[in-house]
C-alpha cells in the first residue's frame, strides 16, 4: 500500500444508521477511507440531526451530529416509495457494505434485508447493530444504551452498596457494539477476499456489555462469586481540599502499606495483611483514607501517592481532558470548517496508522447534500429519486 493510502479507499459502504452505535462505526470506516453514502429521510435526516427539537439549519447540521459523520456524503431517499427503493437497489448493486441500526426486522420491511440484497450483489456484507439481537424474546424491544445498560447486568454493580444505581454517563455501550461492528466488517471484507462472497455480520448493545463483562461472567459461572473491580477495597475515589482523586491500590506486594506511607499514617497492613480481611474491613479503610485526603490538596496527594509508585490520577472534567497536553499530542482532536457551524473541534480516531493519518475529505455533510452528485456519479435517473 503506498504511503498514505487510506487502508478501505475503494470500498463503498451504503449507511442507512441514525444516532449513535451506527454512526460511530460508519464514521469509523469512512476515516479509514470507504466512501461511506448517508441515506437519510427526505427533510429530516438522522434523528441525532433534531438533537435540538428545531429544523433550522444550524441545528440540523448541530454538533452532536457533526461529531458522529465527518468523511460520509449524504443522500435524501425516500425508502419506502418504489423510486426510492429503486435508487437503493441500485446503490447496492455498486457497494460493498450495507450498514444499519434499527429494530430486528426492519430492513427486511423495508426489502433491503440480507437474503434480498445478496440476490442484487452476492458480494454485499449487511451489517447490523440492534438492541438485543436478530430474533429471540427481546429482539423487537427497542434497544437503547441505558436500556442495555440495566439489562446486561452494568448498571447493577456499583462500588460500594451504599451508593444508589445509577445511568453511565457517557454512551457506553452504543460506542463499544459501534466498534465491535467495525471489527465484523473488517472480518468479512477480508473472508470475501477469501470467498468472493458476502456475508451478514449483526452486532448488538447488550451482547456487547456481556462480553464487556467476560471476567465477571467466567467468575460466575465458575464460581458463583460476584467480581466487582469498582468495590476492590484499596480502590476508590476521595474528595480533596480542591478536587478529587482515584486511587487504585492493586498489582503491588502490599498497597496498603504504600497508600499508608503516601498518606503519613501508620501502617493498617499490619492488622489487615491480606485481601480477605482488607474486604471484610473495607468500611473502616476507606473512611481513614478519606479523611486523610479531605486535609490537603490534589496535587500533594498525587505527589505522595506516586512517590510510591501507586496507581492514582486526579477526577477531571472533559474540558480539561480536552485541553491536556496528552490530548494534543495524541492528535485527539481535529478543528474543521464548516459552511453552516463555522469552525469546529471534533474528537479524532483513536485508531492511529502509521502510513494512513487521519484526513478529513468530507466535513459532516449537509442533509442531502450530496444527492445530486450521487445520482450523476451513479448513473442513475434523476426519476428514480425520491428526494425532499
Amino acid at each position: 500500500m503506498p504511503q498514505n493510502t487510506l487502508p478501505l479507499d475503494g470500498i463503498r459502504v451504503l449507511d442507512f444508521t441514525q444516532v449513535m452505535l451506527g454512526p460511530c462505526a460508519t464514521q469509523m470506516l469512512a476515516d479509514f477511507g470507504a466512501d461511506v453514502i448517508k441515506v437519510e429521510r427526505p427533510g429530516a435526516g438522522d434523528l441525532s440531526r433534531s438533537f435540538y427539537g428545531e429544523t433550522s439549519e444550524e441545528a440540523l447540521n448541530n454538533a452532536v451530529f457533526a461529531s458522529l459523520n465527518r468523511n460520509k456524503r449524504s443522500v435524501e431517499i425516500d425508502t419506502k416509495s418504489a423510486d426510492g427503493k429503486a435508487m437503493v437497489y441500485e446503490l447496492v448493486r455498486q457497494s460493498d457494505v450495507v450498514v444499519d441500526n434499527f429494530r430486528a426486522g426492519v430492513m427486511d420491511r423495508l426489502g433491503f434485508g440480507y437474503d434480498e440484497l445478496k440476490k442484487i450483489n452476492p458480494g454485499i456484507i449487511c451489517a447490523s447493530g440492534t438492541g438485543f439481537g436478530a430474533t429471540g424474546p427481546y429482539a423487537h424491544k427497542g434497544g437503547q444504551d441505558v436500556l442495555a445498560q440495566a439489562m446486561s447486568g452494568v448498571m447493577e454493580k456499583t462500588a460500594d452498596p451504599s451508593i444508589p444505581k445509577s445511568i453511565y454517563p457517557t454512551t457506553l455501550c452504543d460506542y463499544t457494539a459501534g466498534m465491535h461492528l467495525v471489527q465484523g466488517v473488517l472480518a468479512a471484507l477480508l473472508a470475501r477476499e477469501k470467498t468472493g462472497h458476502g456475508q451478514k455480520v449483526s452486532v448488538s448493545l447488550y451482547d456487547s456489555m456481556i462480553a464487556m463483562q467476560m471476567q465477571e461472567a467466567a467468575q460466575w459461572n465458575k464460581h458463583g462469586e460476584v467480581l466487582n473491580w469498582a468495590a476492590m477495597p484499596l480502590t476508590g475515589v476521595f474528595d480533596t481540599t480542591d478536587g478529587a482523586l482515584v486511587v487504585v491500590g492493586a498489582f503491588k506486594k502490599n498497597p496498603l502499606q504504600d497508600i499508608c506511607t503516601a498518606l503519613g499514617i501508620e501502617d493498617l497492613s499490619t492488622d489487615y495483611p491480606d485481601l480477605a480481611s482488607q474486604r471484610k474491613n473495607k468500611p473502616f479503610l476507606q473512611n481513614v483514607f478519606r479523611e486523610r485526603f479531605a486535609t490537603n490538596t490534589t496535587a500533594h496527594w498525587l505527589e505522595r501517592l506516586e512517590s510510591r509508585d501507586l496507581l492514582c490520577a486526579p477526577v477531571r472534567p472533559l474540558g480539561e481532558a480536552l485541553d491536556d497536553p496528552q490530548t494534543a499530542i495524541n492528535e485527539m482532536l481535529v478543528k474543521i470548517d464548516h459552511p453552516v457551524l463555522g469552525e469546529i473541534t471534533l474528537v479524532g480516531s483513536p485508531v492511529h496508522l502509521s502510513d494512513a493519518p487521519l484526513k478529513v475529505r468530507h466535513v459532516p455533510p449537509r442533509l442531502g447534500e450530496h444527492t445530486s452528485e450521487v445520482i450523476e456519479e451513479f448513473g442513475l435517473d434523476r426519476r428514480e429519486r425520491a428526494a425532499g
